[in-house]
């Protein structure tokens, strides 16, 4: 891999749109540079006979059927906790202004 320069650090920041003062840059500049040579000394050591992983220990999801129950809440039950509703529904404050 090679050296990332200052430039690279100022031009991704400009596509992440963070403005960064030149000190910023060059303190970034210096920690990338170090994860960067990190990555390498990992890329050395990783082998084809070893499966790419994502954690240490292998997960696996575990999945059940869904199942309906036959008790079902009425909408006054639902409603019941809520801190305001208006009719059969649950009032919330609005969260999108003019610019929609």
């Amino acid at each position: 891999m090679s050296e990332i320069t200052a430039e690279q650090v100022a031009h991704l920041a400009n596509l992440a749109r963070i403005a960064l003062t030149d000190e910023e840059i060059g303190h970034l500049t210096t920690e990338l540079g170090q994860i960067m040579h990190a990555v390498e000394k990992v890329s050395e050591v990783a082998t084809p006979d070893v499966p790419p992983t994502s954690h240490p220990i292998p997960m696996q999801n575990v999945f059940r059927d869904d199942v309906v129950g036959t008790t079902v809440l009425t909408a006054d039950e639902a409603l019941a906790g809520a801190p305001e509703s208006d009719d059969s529904r649950f009032k919330v404050s609005a969260i999108l202004g003019e610019e929609q």
